[in-house]
């Protein structure tokens, strides 16, 4: 009966600032329309910005950074926002970020087309959640929530890297 009027009276009230900035991917994930989808647009147009200002050795670095800095703090995020928001949120958008980041560290910069097939397959490969992607989400809280983006990034990364192979 506690915990009913406890998560009541946290959704009545607005989640902490910090958390809901993180998980929504700076305010990305509010986009009516596929927030999932704005939250890995933006992540992409961060590493497309990102390999102007970077040489290439240094903007792998970089989003190897951004994913081992953005997974814990996308964990904790979620964890603080489902009390007010449920089970894995549509708004929470971190995790289709640092998926994307995963997929694009194979990306080559200044290669056009690249960039995007990453965007495309993650998407692909979140939406679809196969070969075991769905799994991921049986693991609790934010835990959960980051391990199935984590898995379909690893999976786009392979298969844009193997499309890097063939077409040289």
């Amino acid at each position: 009966m506690k915990t009913k009027k406890r998560i009541r009276n946290q959704a009545e009230r607005k989640p902490p600032f910090v958390p809901m900035m993180i998980g929504t991917g700076f305010g990305s994930g509010f986009w009516p329309w596929g927030p999932g989808t704005a939250g890995a647009l933006l992540a992409t147009l961060i590493w497309i910005a990102l390999s102007y200002v970077f040489t290439p050795l240094y903007l792998i670095i970089a989003t190897f950074l951004l994913i081992v800095v953005f997974t814990p703090l996308g964990i904790w995020a979620d964890n603080r926002l489902e009390p007010y928001w449920g089970e894995d949120p549509s708004r929470v958008v971190v995790d289709e970020m640092v998926g994307v980041w995963i997929s694009l560290l194979v990306a080559t910069p200044f290669v056009w087309w690249e960039p995007w097939v990453a965007f495309l397959l993650f998407r692909f490969f979140d939406i679809l959640k196969p070969l075991g992607i769905r799994r991921m989400e049986e693991f609790s809280g934010g835990l959960g929530v980051m391990l199935d983006d984590v898995l379909a990034g690893v999976y786009s990364a392979v298969i844009l890297f193997s499309l890097n192979l063939i077409v040289g």
